[in-house]
């Protein structure tokens, strides 16, 4: 079976209050820097810099370049709101004080 000409791929990015979702049509061996550019997401999020936000592919961190398959799912990723170790210091914290 010959690999198709066009591939589809979903783009997502999720705020705590919304959500984006779009799916798009590239030509394969398209990127996922091409798939978020081709999405809109940009336009709709100024606020998404990709020299900065992290992107992935069904939960695992991808590069820019990393080409894409056909189904795939890009997810956008938002910054750390707080450092995970950090805040798993701080609930420990308060279980102790709780005790």
């Amino acid at each position: 079976m010959a690999a198709p000409d066009v591939i589809e791929v979903q783009v997502c990015h999720a705020l705590p209050d919304t959500a984006f979702l779009r799916t798009v049509r590239l030509p394969a061996g398209s990127t996922v820097r091409q798939a978020v550019e081709q999405s809109g997401v940009l336009d709709e999020y100024p606020d998404i810099d990709l020299a900065v936000n992290l992107v992935g592919i069904y939960g695992k961190k991808k590069t820019l370049d990393t080409v894409l398959r056909q189904h795939d799912r890009v997810e956008v990723y938002r910054p750390l709101q707080a450092d995970p170790k950090e805040a798993r210091r701080r609930r420990a914290g308060n279980k102790d004080a709780k005790s």
